[in-house]
């Protein structure tokens, strides 16, 4: 006998032979618990009227009071009894619940074992590690295309890199120069150009005035 069936009792258990299933016996349980939720709000109800009685009865009718009483501790005692039979109906339906539950469970626990095993009857540990490998290996190889397309490729040029550094200063220097010209202003206006005569000295100018005196001296004394 398989384990569900020792569980359960497959084929010789109380269902088989016509009792209730755990579904209707939970469906009944709760039938019940709703009958005795009426009677409680039944005796609760009468409980007040009772008591309501007992207070109007009072001094002035002191054997109705008394009754009043009395019929309110039976109902309050019906209803503690209630109460617990309500517990224990609480209780033992809780129980089915889980019971039925695990029933369900386990029978689907075993389904999926059922099924697999069944996916795994068409797999080969050995060829799922050739698999694996296989992939690993494809992986492997496409990282290492990827590397290689990635390289950039010359075409067989090649360039002193000393030269190239050289130039590239020469460049910016250059531009560094244009940007100071441009810094530096317009260009300077140009100087007049120097006289080519030359300017007499200081002794002829003397010499001249001291001529243009002894003219005048001659003149005058012709005058005279």
């Amino acid at each position: 006998m398989s384990m569900f069936g020792k569980l359960f009792g497959a084929g010789g258990g109380k269902a088989g032979k016509g009792g209730p299933t755990p579904q209707e016996a939970i469906q009944r349980l709760r039938d019940t618990e709703e009958m005795l939720s009426k009677k409680q709000e039944f005796l609760e109800k009468k409980i007040e009227q009772e008591l309501t009685a007992a207070k109007k009865h009072g001094t002035k009718n002191k054997r109705a009071a008394l009754q009043a009483l009395k019929r309110k501790k039976r109902y309050e005692k019906q209803l503690a009894q209630i109460d617990g039979t309500l517990s224990t109906i609480e209780f033992q339906r809780e129980a089915l619940e889980n019971a039925n539950t695990n029933t369900e469970v386990l029978k689907n626990m075993g389904y999926a074992a059922k099924a697999m095993k069944a996916a795994h009857d068409n797999m080969d540990i050995d060829k799922v590690d050739e698999l694996m490998q296989d992939i690993a290996d494809q992986q492997e190889l496409a990282e290492e295309i990827s590397t290689a397309i990635s390289k950039p490729v010359g075409f067989g040029e090649e360039f002193d890199e000393d030269e190239l550094m050289a130039e590239l200063e020469e460049l910016e220097q250059e531009e560094l120069d244009k940007n100071l010209l441009e810094i530096s202003g317009p260009e300077t206006v140009p100087l007049p150009n120097v006289p080519s005569i030359a300017l007499p000295s200081k002794p002829a100018k003397k010499k001249e005035e001291e001529d243009e005196d002894m003219k005048e001296l001659e003149t005058w004394a012709e005058t005279m």
